[in-house]
């Protein structure tokens, strides 16, 4: 039997980037190679044909930039800890695994218990229901002590910019010199949603507007690092067919507020004694 979804508004849209993820998956040439993904739809007792559109592959370019991130963290911090805040069905664990790291996904509760359908706590897996804009967690983090990465993929975007602006100073000031990695969208495209196929089938739209995200040090935040589609991180361009990695280029050309306006980022919160 398929497991029923029953998610809010905004956590229905954690379908659309496993949806993405899954398609990938069934490509000759896949980016992620995330058969994991596949599987759950394969599994999930919902009509993930009515997403379409570009967005599909773009949350797996998405995907795959913040891979490389924490793939660069493990190998500077073998042994070091990386938190998914907002994981929703997200299988970055199994991709990235590395034999030694201590990872924690959190996400609210109607998502987890989903989740907790198809995962399992391991020993050094560990799920937390919690919002990424509570502090109740953040005591496991710091009992665990050592390197953390943290990171929160499309999840802040769907917040009023007063709520992200006081969760970000929560973690800055909580977990000083932690890289922090999160993606932010500009006004071309929160105007353009409405026009968006994968958006036209879910209710909740996004809310946060950032067109620069070095106006972030604001929070407590340096920029360390800033991408788009058209130039994702070296190594990882290497592994997208010619479709994308020429493809996002060309766009940018032609019409640049496409690409140009939504923005991968690689943040690092203030050290302890910073100002």
């Amino acid at each position: 039997m398929r497991v029923p979804v029953a998610l809010g508004e905004i956590q229905e849209t954690l379908l659309i980037p496993l949806y993405g993820r899954a398609l990938d998956a069934r490509r000759r040439r896949s980016i992620l190679g995330d058969t994991a993904a596949a599987d759950l739809v394969e599994q999930i007792d919902y009509d993930f044909s009515k997403f379409r559109g570009p967005s599909l592959g773009g949350a797996v370019l998405r995907a795959s930039i913040f891979d490389g991130w924490v793939r660069r963290f493990l190998i500077d911090h073998p042994d070091g800890t990386v938190v998914d805040l907002g994981c929703g069905l997200s299988t970055r664990f199994r991709r990235l695994d590395n034999g030694r790291v201590r990872w924690f996904d959190l996400d609210v509760g109607d998502t987890m218990a989903l989740r907790r359908q198809f995962f399992a706590d391991e020993d050094r897996y560990t799920m937390i229901e919690g919002s990424i804009h509570a502090t109740d967690w953040y005591g496991l983090l710091r009992a665990r002590g050592g390197p953390l990465f943290l990171l929160s993929e499309a999840v802040l975007l769907y917040f009023p910019e007063a709520q992200v602006h006081a969760t970000l100073r929560q973690l800055a000031q909580a977990f000083p010199a932690a890289p922090l990695a999160f993606d932010t969208g500009g006004r071309a495209m929160m105007g353009s949603q409405d026009r968006n196929p994968v958006f036209r089938a879910v209710s909740a739209r996004m809310r946060w507007t950032c067109d620069d995200p070095r106006t972030l040090q604001q929070c407590g935040l340096r920029l360390v690092e800033s991408r788009t589609f058209a130039d994702p991180q070296p190594d990882v361009a290497a592994g997208w067919p010619a479709r994308y990695r020429l493809g996002m280029k060309a766009l940018r050309l032609v019409l640049p507020p496409m690409v140009t306006t939504y923005k991968l980022n690689l943040l690092e919160t203030a050290a302890a004694d910073a100002g």
